[in-house]
């Protein structure tokens, strides 16, 4: 009985575990055949259910190349990402090394500001950002989205740096500095290659919250810092068209690589 019981058990789980999936692949897998869509639909036509291939077209990834707006908002969309996250790699990264050391005063409430991001509703985050970066006049600027993208993904940095801290090895600084090295010849040569898993993986976190975030950016960004989150969404208010299902696409690829 209890073997049986166990193997119960097992299916019961399994099967849990496969609803789950299916429940949140459903929507991508929706989308993704929509996004190719002879007619400006958002729902499946006859020739789409019946596999015709005049219900089928590339006409909205090729509205995404060719329309200047989409081509603008991709470009902006990349250049604060990139930016953004080169700025939250270099001061996360920091901060975790401060933040490792046991001899570092008020620890717990640095930390604690840090990733107070992660933390705090990000309509809350967006409105004291914009009243900030006015005061300091560079709300609607490109330097001010990238600063408030870098700020979202500085805690991704500091936790993954942190984490790759707790086994490090703090004798290797010593017998470095012992034989002479600095400091930024110790941090090239030791720290960074012993710690490379936990910056490479808060970068791309940071870079990922970056090119996917809306909320912020519709504070801090103006019409020439447009991104393709915003885009979507005056799309979606404006004019809809299923160049957005496109774009869609485009996300969930980005997000697998």
């Amino acid at each position: 009985m209890d073997i049986l019981g166990e193997k119960i058990g097992k299916l019961i789980f399994i099967a849990f575990s496969v609803l789950i999936l299916v429940f949140l692949l459903l929507p991508i897998l929706i989308i993704l055949p929509l996004s190719f869509n002879a007619e400006p639909y958002f729902t499946f036509t006859k020739e789409m259910l019946t596999f015709d291939r005049s219900g089928y077209s590339l006409r909205w990834y090729e509205d995404l190349i060719s329309n200047k707006e989409w081509e603008r908002s991709i470009k902006n969309s990349f250049f604060i990402a990139i930016f953004a996250t080169l700025v939250a790699t270099a001061v996360g990264t920091i901060a975790a090394l401060g933040l490792s050391r046991s001899e570092m005063p008020f620890r717990n409430l640095i930390m604690s500001l840090l990733i107070s991001p992660l933390i705090v509703p990000l309509i809350i985050s967006a409105v004291g950002m914009f009243f900030f970066f006015s005061q300091i006049y560079i709300a609607k600027t490109y330097i001010g989205a990238i600063l408030a993208h870098a700020i979202l993904g500085i805690p991704f940095v500091v936790i993954t740096v942190t984490a790759t801290l707790t086994n490090f090895n703090y004798n290797l600084i010593k017998a470095a500095q012992s034989m002479g090295a600095g400091n930024f010849y110790i941090f090239r040569k030791v720290v960074a290659p012993l710690t490379a898993p936990g910056i490479i993986s808060g970068a791309l976190f940071a870079f990922v919250t970056s090119f996917d975030e809306i909320v912020v950016i519709l504070f801090i960004g103006g019409y020439e810092q447009k991104t393709v989150t915003m885009q979507m969404w005056s799309g979606i208010r404006e004019q809809i068209s299923p160049t957005i299902l496109a774009v869609a696409v485009l996300f969930f690829i980005i997000s697998i690589l």
